[in-house]
């Protein structure tokens, strides 16, 4: 039961916010404060153990918890955060089923605790009022519906130096700057730290950012167990071998259900990123976040990665029309809508590796076109129409040796794997291969090889990869709306592919006649076919891809030709006019977070 007067009037505080029982009258909120009992669980305890019978239901007072699930394979896969005003396991509670998952106290944290009996009297008491509350939390539950609880409580994020501590501090400082942006925020030292207690500076501040140091002493392991998020800090130059300091963190308890970020802070005037992959090769980590010194935008890019906030591009494929893209980028860029990670397929994939490469709008439309016009030769139709030697050629001729991990922009490109059947997404290697696989259409161009695996354009399977986006904006393992921002640019058009219904036959006759005279008797010819067989994937999943993106635009350029290339900047220019058309009409100028 409750300890104290002022613990008992944050409890009713905290449940007067909560979003299941804020609706509550407030005489039932103080018999409910009674009936609870109060808990204290230090960071990296299991409280809810997966398949139990769910006999209670918690509220989270300070702290946080964390949902997750053990695969069979024995991996680890992270669900949502719990946290203050929030609950977990109502509606298990309810419906007397086994708990879903496991949650564990993400760090150091207070929780109320509701049994079955208590709850069952409390039913007697307020038995329309509960009712109301738990109904609607139990709908919620069964629609998967994620709920948040207004932002009372900081996020906090500890910042550990693998070796140079100026370069630590630099960032908690423009961290602590960035995160300005979205709410109160206050970097923590030691110090302060001894001053103030943490949990007064929670309620008082919505980011708290401790900074430490890269000795193993108890304030860097009381921060590290405050943390909702771990951010270790390396120089460029400075050795990827693990350090004392992460092994040493590995070992305290609830590591594993912490998120995980590398910041590899570079000079301001650094041409590419050091190498990513060989830190990542090292250790278990979410993403790697190359930052330049002096850059603001990089660290606000970080920020937004962090919160949630991020935004992701989505370019789909569609010969031609694909210039529209760069009409809708500078829509983007003049509405000061930032792109924190791009990604795309087939003519999506060729535009976003040149964007993420920090390529100026027009540097890329010249690039492209000169690229779409160099033609390609027939060859022995054994595996392909086309030989793709051009392509190959010009691509490398095009990116060079730059692999995907020397990008500052996060990029990916999409493909099909044809060897398993599903969309394989390209986010590391060479940026030619990667271009090269997603523009190879089966068929008309040989399948590009990778790990013994034949990839070729991704628009079988899905043309616009809203998906793969998803799953990269933030952690992989909470793919939800509301996970930062995705806006999908959907150029490819459903063009008729239809013949007189007298016809019984394709004919060649009227195929040539077509091509070569534009006459209204044309019959759709295998470079026709091939097209619409390889999107078809795309084009049948378009409403899903619509649902699952925030932002869907579909530029209007059905009446440009697929081979249209010469009119690049006249499509560009349309897809432009549309953009900013389209985003007037939104909320605000940035999309909603």
């Amino acid at each position: 039961m409750l300890n104290s007067r002022a613990q008992q009037q944050r409890l009713r505080a905290v449940l007067s916010s909560s979003h299941v029982f804020g609706a509550l009258p407030p005489e039932a909120i103080a018999d409910l404060a009674e009936s609870l009992d109060i808990e204290t669980v230090q960071g990296g305890n299991l409280i809810l153990h997966e398949s139990d019978i769910a006999e209670s239901m918690l509220i989270v007072i300070s702290g946080r918890l964390r949902v997750s699930r053990t695969n069979p394979d024995g991996s680890l896969r992270l669900y949502n955060e719990v946290a203050p005003g929030e609950t977990v396991g109502e509606a298990g509670m309810i419906l007397q089923q086994r708990r879903f998952a496991d949650v564990t106290a993400l760090r150091d944290s207070t929780i109320a605790v509701l049994h079955r009996l208590p709850f069952e009297a409390l039913l007697q008491r307020h038995p329309v009022a509960l009712n109301r509350v738990f109904a609607q939390a139990v709908y919620h539950q069964l629609r998967h519906t994620p709920h948040r609880a207004d932002q009372g409580h900081a996020h906090a994020f500890v910042v550990i130096p693998l070796q140079d501590e100026s370069t630590a501090l630099e960032l908690a400082l423009k961290l602590t700057k960035a995160l300005s942006e979205f709410g109160k925020s206050l970097l923590v030292d030691a110090k302060l730290s001894r001053t103030y207690q943490l949990d007064i500076l929670e309620d008082q501040f919505d980011y708290l950012i401790y900074q430490t140091d890269s000795e193993d002493s108890n304030w860097t392991r009381r921060a590290f167990r405050q943390a909702d998020q771990v951010i270790y800090v390396a120089a460029d130059g400075e050795s990827s071998e693990p350090t004392a300091i992460e092994q040493k963190l590995a070992t305290e308890p609830g590591f594993s259900m912490k998120r995980r970020h590398l910041v590899l802070l570079h000079p301001e005037n650094a041409a590419l990123p050091c190498d990513l992959a060989g830190w990542r090769r090292q250790r278990q980590i979410e993403r790697i976040h190359p930052l330049r010194s002096q850059h603001p935008n990089d660290f606000a890019r970080l920020a937004r990665f962090l919160t949630g906030r991020a935004v992701g591009i989505v370019l789909g494929g569609g010969g031609a029309r694909g210039f529209a893209h760069l009409g809708v980028l500078k829509a983007l860029q003049e509405n000061n809508i930032p792109v924190d990670i791009i990604g795309g397929n087939s003519m999506g994939a060729l535009i976003a590796a040149q964007y993420a490469q920090g390529i100026s709008l027009d540097d890329i439309r010249e690039q492209t076109l000169r690229f779409a016009l160099g033609g390609e030769r027939p060859t022995l139709p054994l595996i392909s129409l086309l030989s793709g030697r051009r392509v190959e050629r010009d691509l490398r001729k095009l990116f060079g040796n730059q692999t995907i991990e020397q990008l500052w922009t996060p990029y990916f490109a999409a493909a099909c794997n044809l060897s398993l059947a599903c969309t394989s997404v390209q986010e590391s290697g060479p940026i030619w291969h990667a271009v090269l696989a997603s523009n190879s259409p089966a068929g008309l161009f040989p399948p590009v090889l990778r790990d013994g695996n034949l990839l070729v354009d991704g628009a079988i399977l899905d043309n616009v990869p809203v998906l793969a986006m998803r799953g990269r904006l933030g952690t992989p393992l909470e793919q939800r709306r509301g996970n930062g921002t995705i806006i999908a640019i959907d150029v490819d058009v459903q063009n008729d592919l239809t013949v007189n219904p007298l016809q019984t036959r394709l004919s060649v006759r009227k195929t040539l006649k077509g091509y070569f005279l534009n006459s209204e008797e044309a019959t759709p010819g295998i470079g026709d076919i091939l097209y619409r067989a390889g999107h078809i994937g795309g084009l049948h999943q378009r409403s899903r891809t619509m649902a699952t993106a925030d932002r869907y635009l579909e530029p209007p350029v059905a009446a440009f030709p697929l081979m249209a290339y010469r009119r690049a900047a006249e499509i560009a220019e349309v897809g432009y006019r549309y953009a900013m058309e389209e985003i007037g009409r939104w909320s605000t100028p940035e999309p909603p977070h």
